[in-house]
């Protein structure tokens, strides 16, 4: 599956337009992360479990989104975007969206 930011695709030609698809995780925090990103905050330095928390939340919702392209009959999701929101104290949605759409070899 081919994902891009841009509105089309460089070499390609979208010939059909399926629509919207979207994919999402909410996560929230637990205790051992939390001690140890208090601990690396206090002796700065990459919070390494949240990175890897993110990490894994963004590829979730990406294979999300493009399992729901897929049943659409997409072959590429063209303007791809990211977006956060807070649930509730210490747990955060990440979706990520885009349109599924059908793309040929621009001739």
């Amino acid at each position: 599956m081919l994902i891009v930011t841009t509105d089309g695709v460089p070499g390609k030609k979208i010939v059909r337009v399926l629509g919207l698809v979207k994919g999402n995780t909410v996560r929230a925090r637990n205790i051992g992360r939390d001690v140890m990103a208090f601990l690396r905050n206090v002796a700065g330095g990459e919070i390494v479990e949240y990175t890897k928390m993110l990490a894994e939340s963004r590829e979730q919702s990406l294979d999300r989104m493009v399992a729901e392209a897929e049943e659409m009959g997409a072959n590429a999701i063209v303007a791809c975007r990211f977006a956060t929101a807070s649930m509730m104290e210490g747990a955060a949605e990440l979706l990520v969206y885009g349109t599924g759409v059908v793309v040929e070899d621009d001739k």
